[in-house]
């Protein structure tokens, strides 16, 4: 008893599915899930750069709002999202 051509095509799907899946989905998710766990965990006297290079240090945190240092008597507010890495963490999260 011969196969039917549908099941190859069929599988042929499955197979490019499960490495498509393999390769871009999943990493992604685990990319999203390590910067969502990264902005959670932001505090105050965090050194970052955003996501338009601008090295700065966390002043405040209020909701999804950041207030931070540029220079002295320079301070600037942005969106929690505009932090695209943590460079060093503040001494007091540390503890």
């Amino acid at each position: 008893m011969q196969q039917s051509p549908q099941f190859g095509f069929i599988a042929i799907y499955v197979v490019f599915f499960a490495i498509l899946y393999l390769l871009f989905i999943r990493p992604q998710r685990t990319q999203q899930r390590q910067r969502r766990e990264m902005l959670s965990t932001l505090r105050r006297g965090d050194r970052v750069v955003t996501v338009g290079g601008i090295h700065a240090t966390i002043a405040d945190i209020k909701d999804d709002g950041l207030t931070l240092d540029l220079a002295p008597n320079m301070r600037v507010k942005a969106d929690r999202s505009a932090v695209s890495y943590v460079r060093a963490k503040s001494e007091k999260a540390e503890e």
